[in-house]
């Protein structure tokens, strides 16, 4: 189980550091970065829909905690393109706000589902969020910059979500199981805050 973690973890630590490494302030595609990097973490339903799927991606062990995240990186690559080139995608607040309900709600309830089915639900939501990305990317940023950014912003999200899973495993199963469904089930909270607009 550890070895999957530390694997899990450097996977999603190949994909974000090479775009870190390449940021310089205020140039070219570095700009395009710093703009695509603070996105993600600029709003409550991004942070917590990504903090979500490491848990659940930890909750669910094996191949899914590297599987889940990676696919919803991949994946949000797509739906950020189709936002870039203009192409409608619709229901897509509705969608990144039910992210927040039906995975914090998964986290909670401690459903342990089907890897395929899982990854079914990760790549679904995350077409949503990259459409966000791309569809509110700035007139001055450099495309691939931007995209290199919130790619690395999202998968440090994730890890920082398998990190919140592996620290409350460490608690011990009573406890922990506490705190992980607590945790879901305030995202989940927060997530119908959202969809009703009060947050």
């Amino acid at each position: 189980m550890k070895s999957a973690i530390k694997s899990g973890l450097l996977a999603l630590a190949a994909v974000a550091l090479p775009a870190v490494a390449s940021a310089h302030p205020a140039i070219g595609e570095a700009a395009g970065f710093s703009h695509g990097f603070a996105h993600p973490i600029s709003g409550l339903d991004h942070v917590l829909a990504m903090v979500m799927v490491g848990v659940f991606a930890f909750q669910l062990g094996g191949r899914a905690i590297w599987l889940a995240p990676t696919t919803f990186v991949l994946v949000m690559a797509l739906g950020g393109a189709l936002g870039v080139a203009g192409i409608n995608v619709p229901f897509v607040e509705i969608g990144i706000a039910l992210s927040v309900v039906v995975l914090g709600a998964v986290v909670a309830l401690n459903i342990k589902a089907p890897l395929a089915a899982a990854l079914g639900i990760v790549g679904l939501f995350a077409i949503f969020h990259g459409h966000a990305h791309g569809a509110e990317m700035p007139e001055d940023a450099a495309g691939a910059g931007y995209a290199a950014g919130f790619m690395a912003a999202t998968a440090l999200l994730h890890v920082a979500g398998l990190a919140v899973g592996y620290v409350i495993g460490r608690a011990g199963e009573r406890q922990g199981l506490f705190v992980t469904r607590t945790a879901g089930g305030l995202a989940a909270v927060a997530g119908v805050g959202i969809l009703a607009g009060l947050i």
